[in-house]
């Protein structure tokens, strides 16, 4: 159980890397002219990573059934997206602050409220 947030930290890593390991095959080894669609396709690669290394390395005391577990990341993890794009769009467009920082505050909320909605929504005990 205290191993929990360090492992969050390693599957979050992980997941990262595979999306932009796609990502950069996808513009480098395909030669896909889009950046946009390759990105989509690489986060969804990586969302992918995430949600099975959450299942069964961060939060594998788990028992839910696989698809509720499915419809509820997907559902947390839309709803901290648009938390996200709505932070950096008050920080930034509104008040007109510097998009670098507004960016890493609204990560620090993306990951928090990931870790949490996980644990305590997604891949209940």
């Amino acid at each position: 159980m205290r191993q929990q947030p360090f492992r969050y930290l390693v599957n979050g890593g992980v997941a990262t890397v595979v999306h932009f390991l796609v990502l950069t095959f996808n513009l480098k080894v395909l030669l896909w002219e889009s950046a946009g669609l390759s990105n989509i396709v690489a986060a969804i690669c990586g969302t992918i990573v995430s949600f099975l290394g959450n299942r069964y390395y961060v939060f594998h005391s788990s028992t839910e059934p696989l698809f509720k577990q499915i419809y509820r990341f997907v559902f947390v993890y839309v709803a901290i997206a648009m938390g996200h794009g709505l932070i950096l769009y008050i920080w930034s467009d509104v008040y007109r602050y510097n998009y670098i920082f507004g960016f890493m505050l609204a990560t620090v909320f993306q990951v928090t409220c990931s870790y949490l909605g996980n644990k305590l929504m997604v891949f209940k005990a």
